[in-house]
């Protein structure tokens, strides 16, 4: 994390086909009861696609928190991918 913070995690299930990940967070200093995400990419068009990142968590509480980090993440992924194909 930017904060240096660790988060770990576990890789639940990989499948290219779909172009989707699902993970879930053992390990992190907020105090989550569950945790349970996935990342999928849909193509737009030759040049462009969609990432939808869906996350269920508990406790409820933690929304904006982890919806923070999950604003942050998906910037972090964005710059990187742009970064990579100019």
């Amino acid at each position: 994390m930017s904060n240096g913070n660790t988060v770990k995690e576990i890789i639940l299930d990989v499948n290219e086909a779909a172009s989707r990940i699902a993970y879930m967070v053992v390990e992190t200093v907020m105090p989550l009861e569950f945790h349970h995400a996935s990342f999928q990419v849909f193509p737009i068009d030759n040049e462009t696609c969609k990432l939808v990142w869906i996350t269920d968590l508990l406790p409820n509480s933690l929304v904006n928190d982890v919806l923070a980090r999950v604003d942050r993440g998906s910037q972090v992924i964005k710059q990187t991918i742009e970064k990579q194909y100019k």
